[in-house]
């Protein structure tokens, strides 16, 4: 079982491999110095959306009173600019408490690079809501044609879990909004993906968000949407308990409908796809391909 410590622990080896720490500080200008605040500039890969003000507040009220403890990471770029990379909340607190300059440490990066930086920065740091950690992961396939194993590799992240948070770009958008709001939990988003119509997922988020229904409730009420009662019968398959829990914890795991048929101890599971994507997830839940190699 994959403990926080391991999941820190490969976050940081992650880290590393981004950021060498073995070169002369002289040779790359990796020692810190101060920078004027007015010469750093907005880090075009953030991909986190909010700052929580009362953090930032407090932070502001730290570094007035203390300095900046940690150096914030930038890179140089043209017109005697640098652009930032890693340390938004320090920079920005850094303005709010009217300092002029910051310690900071020059990297030689490309743009890849400060992407990922961004991106483990705040896995580490837990700051990245799901909706924000689906769309980090999409840019870093979309521009830098990264695929999923090599997103793991970088981040310390499970592949499963990366192809879980890329699904969650397929949910309606009033969803993702409400995912991304914490209106919605991410258990409560990959319940509502086992549901294959859109507007099916619109209307059991709505129904939820106004029950305050918890993932649980939300496992049975999706399970019974897609377990509707057959034409022709007058009441819906009798279920045993055992194998109803079990059916909404493989339609968790793997987000898509999941069907098991039990007659004494023998039976069938059916797995319901609805595109080659899902077809592939299955399969790289069910065999890795490390494994099938």
């Amino acid at each position: 079982m994959t403990t926080t410590t391991d999941k820190r622990k490969a976050l940081g080896r992650g880290l590393e491999t981004l950021l060498p720490t073995a070169r002369p500080a002289s040779a790359a200008g990796e020692g810190a110095r101060e920078i004027p605040l007015e010469l750093i500039d907005r880090n075009p890969y953030q991909t986190r959306g909010r700052i929580e003000e009362p953090a930032l507040e407090e932070l502001t009220a730290s570094i007035r009173a203390s300095g900046v403890v940690q150096p914030i990471v930038v890179r140089a770029v043209a017109g005697g600019r640098y652009q930032l990379i890693a340390g938004q909340r320090r920079w920005l607190a850094s303005q709010r408490a009217g300092k002029t300059t910051i310690p900071a440490v020059v990297r030689a990066v490309s743009n890849q690079q400060a992407l990922e930086m961004t991106i483990i920065e705040n896995l580490q740091r837990e700051d990245l809501n799901p909706m924000e950690q689906a769309r980090a992961f999409e840019r870093l396939g979309r521009e830098f044609s990264l695929t999923q194993e090599q997103m793991a590799a970088k981040t310390g992240k499970e592949r499963s879990s990366i192809a879980n948070f890329l699904r969650l770009l397929k949910l309606p958008p009033m969803v993702q909004m409400e995912v991304e709001s914490g209106a919605l939990s991410f258990g409560h988003a990959k319940v509502l993906m086992t549901l294959e119509r859109a507007e099916i997922v619109s209307e059991v988020a709505r129904r939820v968000m106004e029950g305050a229904l918890s993932v649980r409730q939300t496992e049975d009420l999706c399970f019974n949407l897609n377990h509707p009662i057959e034409r022709g019968k007058a009441r819906e398959r009798e279920v045993d308990a055992n194998v109803r829990a079990a059916e909404r914890e493989l339609a968790a795991a793997l987000g898509v409908r999941v069907v098991i048929r039990d007659q004494n101890g023998r039976g069938k599971i059916t797995l319901h796809y609805g595109s080659l994507e899902d077809f592939d997830r299955i399969l790289e839940a069910l065999a890795p391909r490390k494994r099938r190699e």
